[in-house]
């Protein structure tokens, strides 16, 4: 896509007006206030936009950050979550230095899509107090604030906030479907608020905003408490990387020709992180929903995200005092109708019908987002999906008994070779996911002289694979087994070597190249134990 300066404006002042709604209501939700949302908005936008990885990235408050905050400021203040936004910024660029970036790719999609459901399902349950127009429950659980918040409403009842909030859905869930281009969020929440101003009905409103940013301050960052603040402030980095990274994917797929960089995209929403704190801002990162917009809407370069962040700037010094008109049940209708938006009702069709596997993993995750918090959904998600990979990846691995090639011996010898000499193929991995089926399948052979464990097929070796099979090895020799090995591949040798697999057997020489050179090794040691004729003996060449 070429440069267009004229479409990258036009993409901004588009992507403005859809980001004015959502950034005052991400910023009311997180409980730092509608100021906050807008700081974010208009700083964090501005410098993601210049030193991240994605030429079309729109960053801000989000919904999934937003999740995260509430707990925060219910703990520390306001103060604490900005702390916490800073010492998240500072963590993200060092793992911007520590190229970490490219290790978010490995997060499994039903996580992915879990996680997503989960979030929607969060945003929409925190809105309900003030869709009902009832003051907010005590209780750390979205769904017990809202089941709550509905009982409250049941015994006193505000229609007028019930309307507002169902009318800005019902508009902005039709317009979508009607004309995908109209920023409907907008015009519910103008339409809302001039019903509120015509009617002069009872409705709570945002009230005053500040006009401008406030002055760079680190007033709020305390040394004494930062210890208290790592914890929150890890789980802050690494939802803001996630989902930047996430989103900086998304855009991407949409585009043509784009492709960003994520360690330059880590260092950018840290840089921005850092800074929003300053002028009052929270936690922000790349928001999926701004940055399809922008797409969309026809943005080829950078200057369409630093257009809306300049955009909303303008809002904020000139039209704070229309801003504080808007009604809170508007704002909570926006996001009901974000939260519905945000569900992929065929992906996650298509996902939970994948494998029983996937299916699993995308309801756990969207579970534990709902009852625990995100950081843990995302770490119960991916250790679900490690496990359940595991298992799969663990059941490749075979142990095949094979037939010993038959050459020039007769029917008889071959009878003899084939009761006394059993040669075992290893496929796959051996690692200790499997180790313990291995090592049940391999020291139950019986009625045996040799066995030749050929190991050229062997994929994976660690240190619970390698020590399961020194204990085969040790308890079929302690039986009187002769064990060879045979075609070890040189990467394993260092596994084997470390943990002395291999000493006895290399002690009786019994460690070849090849499995024909082993088979010879084993045909000659039965002929030395007598138990199959010598083949040089004039009997046996006379009988061939």
């Amino acid at each position: 896509m070429g440069r267009n300066p004229r479409r990258d404006l036009l993409a901004g002042l588009t992507v403005a007006v859809v980001a004015l709604p959502l950034a005052l209501g991400f910023g009311i939700s997180s409980g730092a206030g509608a100021e906050a949302g807008l700081a974010t908005a208009v700083v964090a936008g501005a410098l993601a936009a210049v030193f991240g990885g994605s030429n079309l990235q729109v960053s801000g408050p989000t919904g999934a950050m937003t999740v995260v905050l509430v707990p925060i400021v219910a703990q520390y203040g306001t103060g604490g979550v900005l702390a916490v936004g800073l010492l998240a910024g500072l963590m993200m660029i060092a793992l911007a230095l520590a190229r970490a970036g490219r290790y978010m790719s490995y997060v499994p999609a039903p996580v992915i899509e879990g996680f997503t459901l989960g979030i929607a399902g969060v945003i929409g349950l925190q809105q309900v107090p003030a869709a009902l127009g009832v003051a907010k429950p005590d209780g750390a659980k979205v769904v017990v604030i809202a089941w709550r918040s509905a009982g409250e409403f049941v015994r006193q009842p505000d229609w007028t906030a019930a309307g507002l909030t169902a009318g800005v859905v019902v508009l902005m869930l039709a317009g979508a479907r009607w004309k995908p281009t109209v920023p409907f969020s907008l015009v519910a929440v103008a339409g809302a608020t001039l019903a509120v101003k015509a009617a002069h009905l009872d409705a709570a409103l945002i009230g005053h905003l500040p006009s401008g940013l406030p002055a760079p301050s680190l007033s709020f960052l305390h040394p004494a408490s930062v210890p208290s603040l790592l914890a929150p402030a890890l789980a802050v980095a690494a939802l803001a990387a996630l989902e930047s990274l996430m989103s900086a994917s998304a855009a991407d797929a949409m585009s043509v020709g784009q492709r960003h960089d994520s360690d330059k995209e880590l260092f950018g929403q840290g840089l921005a992180n850092l800074a929003a704190p300053l002028f009052g801002g929270v936690a922000a990162t790349g928001a999926i929903a701004r940055t399809a917009v922008n797409v969309r809407s026809g943005a080829g370069s950078r200057l369409a995200a630093l257009s809306h962040a300049a955009v909303l700037a303008v809002i904020v010094f000139a039209a704070a005092p229309l801003v504080s008109g808007i009604p809170l049940a508007a704002l909570a209708g926006v996001l009901i109708a974000t939260a519905i938006r945000m569900v992929e009702v065929g992906s996650l069709r298509a996902m939970a019908r994948a494998t029983r596997s996937d299916a699993v993993i995308l309801v756990l995750t969207a579970a534990a987002t709902l009852a625990l918090d995100l950081v843990k959904a995302v770490l119960i998600g991916m250790g679900v999906a490690g496990a359940l990979a595991l298992r799969a990846v663990a059941r490749q691995a075979r142990l095949d008994q094979v037939p010993l090639d038959r050459g020039d011996h007769s029917e008889e010898e071959h009878r003899l070779l084939t009761e006394h000499i059993v040669a075992y193929r290893i496929d796959g991995p051996l690692f200790f996911a499997a180790a313990h089926r291995f090592l049940m399948e391999l020291t139950e052979v019986a009625d045996v002289r040799v066995v030749i464990l050929r190991m050229s097929r062997v994929s994976t070796l660690d240190a619970t694979g390698a020590l399961v099979l020194k204990d085969a090895i040790g308890k079929l020799t302690r039986r009187g087994i002769i064990v060879m090995a045979s075609g070890i591949r040189p990467g394993q040798l260092r596994t084997l070597d470390s943990l002395g697999v291999l000493d006895r057997l290399r002690a009786e020489g019994r460690v070849y190249d090849s499995t024909p050179d082993a088979i010879r090794a084993a045909r000659a040691h039965l002929h030395v134990a007598g138990v199959l004729p010598d083949p040089a003996d004039p009997v046996v060449l006379a009988n061939r």
